[in-house]
């Protein structure tokens, strides 16, 4: 006789089933319904339970760590029913959150004890005046030289031609009442006289904020934050693709459009325009305006600082690919020509080499690679995947081209992380049909680099692609078929999405993608051979980048774009580039530890390396030739032929 059990679902029903019932079956017995996108093949995780009160009997799954089986997690499709037991089936919107971002650091927070006062050299300073007289002739600019003095500690002073030529009428409409904007110091001038920015009438508040903007410049997304200097709050932020992609999507494009005509002005117009555009946006959120911003740090690769300066960047692309500069001069934002307080600070942070630049160098600060006791892998992937790997006592980069394809450009239906974006994908084994999740939850406009790498790996894994990157057009399914750009598979029919049109993964997209993911993963790859350290004595991997932010690890693993490591080796960090500019925005400590780390990374240049090619051609596969590299990918495939739906 089948022993029978008791299974009670929190706040639903209860059924009695006998000993071995799946729980996905029990639930459905009981009336309660959970999601399976995979279509019960335990790899997308949606369908996460929790035993409270008894046990449950499960197959081991890469989707749990040790400590979520021991909380009581299973997967209900992996899972079954050996005793009585009490079984709640969280939100689905805690589920997304546990399998997206337990690993993904906090992007912005506000600097541990900051002090204005000792981190950051442009502050406010209240000032009450003596006014002159029959006695006391001191002119204007002296006066307030005495007043700051009395505050700063200091007798030497700087001003700029406009704010002498307003001076005298601020002073006198305020009844000598006044506020000045000082900057105390900048990295290249520790010491001297201090340079008063800026006179304001009156006396401000306390509160009142002090803006400066920390500005990365991607080769395909730019990204602005604005940050009160006075608390070193993050108070707004805003990004958009940069304009230059008109002109080209890779740096390769834009140094040869750069070298014709007037292409380097057009391209410095067109990135200046971009920026510009953030900055009102950012500024209109709390109401304030672009010439508020009072300093500015800026990074990106070592091309895009080249073309927002407009330095001709000829010589990166050519042997021995060495760049006009590596770390420019402190600029005031009049002559870049930068729409803020035109006597503002901008400071273009060092960059390495030509190609790893200051979005790298800012990227290592903020993920605090240059303290880590750990050999430590930090990859900023985008349109150049730029690797860094090292700890404290050493650090060694390179560079490979990676294309748009992880940012959603260059892909037929790609897009930005943006609303109505599809950042997951799930596809049933069986009937190759999917299930996605949208940013923001509407209908779907377009696929993100999150999305297409979850999407490439489910069609692989389901058997749709074959390793090579075909797509399989023999398959019983109207989701596969020959369309404008050769084969594709359709993710969403035309009724579904926003825009009336089907949203179709194409076969040239699949081998942009492919093409991408195999410079990454031969970038690091030569990366560690190169200091003789083996990739699985690597133990830490730190992600920057936007796109990664969202990123399923177990798919982008599948697809070989990471390396097969345990999953608590990895750490999303967002965009570290932009973290980096602001913790340099705020605190001139920082701004020289950025400094010492641009001095001490050793470049590898990966073009003279062939090396680079071979590990590049063994790569150009799903997930790669040599599939005792990934282990885990080995056994999901196996779990995929041997998969039967009924226990």
């Amino acid at each position: 006789m089948t022993t029978k059990h008791l299974v009670q679902f929190v706040n639903a029903g209860s059924v009695l089933v006998p000993t071995g019932t799946p729980v996905i079956t029990a639930a459905r017995l009981a009336g309660v319904e959970i999601s399976q996108p995979c279509g019960g093949q335990g790899r997308c995780g949606r369908c996460l339970v929790r035993a409270l009160d008894g046990r449950l009997q499960q197959r081991l799954t890469p989707r749990l760590l040790p400590s979520d089986i021991v909380a009581g997690y299973a997967l209900a499709c992996h899972s079954s029913i050996v005793e009585p037991v009490t079984i709640l089936v969280p939100p689905q919107q805690e589920i997304a959150q546990r399998l997206v971002t337990e690993r993904v650091a906090p992007e912005i927070s506000v600097l541990e004890h900051y002090d204005a006062s000792q981190c950051q050299p442009v502050r406010l300073f209240n000032l009450t005046l003596s006014p002159p007289s029959i006695d006391d002739q001191t002119d204007d600019w002296g006066r307030l030289q005495m007043g700051l003095s009395q505050v700063l500690d200091r007798d030497l002073f700087q001003v700029s031609l406009p704010v002498l030529r307003k001076l005298g009428n601020v002073l006198r409409q305020s009844a000598w009442r006044v506020t000045a904007l000082v900057e105390t110091d900048t990295w290249d001038r520790p010491s001297g006289p201090a340079r008063v920015v800026d006179v304001y009438p009156g006396h401000v508040a306390p509160d009142k904020m002090l803006l400066g903007a920390a500005i990365d410049i991607g080769t395909t997304t730019v990204t602005l934050w604005l940050v009160d200097l006075r608390c070193g709050r993050v108070v707004s932020q805003a990004a958009d693709y940069n304009g230059q992609i008109a002109r080209g999507e890779d740096v390769i494009s834009r140094i040869i459009y750069a070298s014709k005509g007037d292409g380097a002005r057009e391209l410095r117009a067109l990135v200046l325009n971009t920026i510009h555009g953030l900055l009102r946006t950012a500024c209109q959120a709390i109401s304030a305006q672009p010439a508020d911003i009072v300093k500015a740090t800026i990074t990106g690769n070592t091309t895009m600082m080249h073309l927002l300066l407009e330095i001709p960047p000829a010589s990166i692309r050519l042997e021995p690919f060495i760049p006009a500069v590596n770390h420019p001069s402190t600029l005031r934002a009049a002559e870049l020509g930068l729409d803020i307080h035109p006597d503002a600070t901008v400071d273009c942070l060092p960059g390495v080499a030509s190609y790893v630049g200051a979005d790298i160098t800012a990227g290592v600060l903020a993920a605090n690679l240059n303290r880590q006791d750990t050999v430590t892998l930090f990859m900023d992937i985008g349109t150049n995947g730029e690797l860094v790997l090292g700890n404290r006592e050493w650090l060694v980069s390179c560079a490979c081209s990676a294309g748009p394809a992880f940012e959603g450009a260059g892909v037929v239906c790609g897009m930005r992380a943006t609303q109505g974006a599809i950042e997951e994908v799930w596809i049933d084994g069986d009937s190759y049909e999917p299930t996605y999740r949208t940013i923001g939850g509407g209908a779907p406009r377009g696929l993100c680099g999150s999305g297409l790498i979850a999407l490439l790996a489910e069609l692989f894994v389901a058997g749709v692609i074959d390793k090579s990157g075909n797509i399989r057009l023999e398959l019983p399914t109207e989701r596969v078929r020959v369309g404008p750009h050769g084969p594709e598979y359709v993710v969403a029919w035309a009724s579904e999405t926003q825009h009336g049109c089907d949203i179709v993964l194409t076969h040239v997209d699949v081998d942009n993608l492919l093409r991408a993911k195999a410079a990454i993963y031969a970038g690091f790859t030569v990366l560690a051979e190169s200091v003789g350290v083996p990739l699985d004595a690597v133990q830490q991997v730190f992600i920057g980048g936007a796109f990664g932010k969202y990123i399923n690890l177990e798919k982008a693993i599948q697809i070989g774009l990471l390396p097969d490591l345990p999953l608590q080796s990895f750490r999303f960090l967002g965009n570290t580039s932009v973290q980096g500019a602001c913790l340099a925005l705020l605190d001139r400590a920082a701004r020289q530890s950025i400094k010492e780390i641009a001095s001490s990374i050793v470049y590898l240049e990966l073009s003279a390396n062939n090396a680079f090619y071979d590990a590049f051609t063994s790569a150009l596969f799903l997930p790669h030739t040599d599939l005792s590299r990934f282990p885990t990918v080995q056994a999901a495939m196996a779990e995929r032929t041997n998969h039967v739906h009924h226990w």
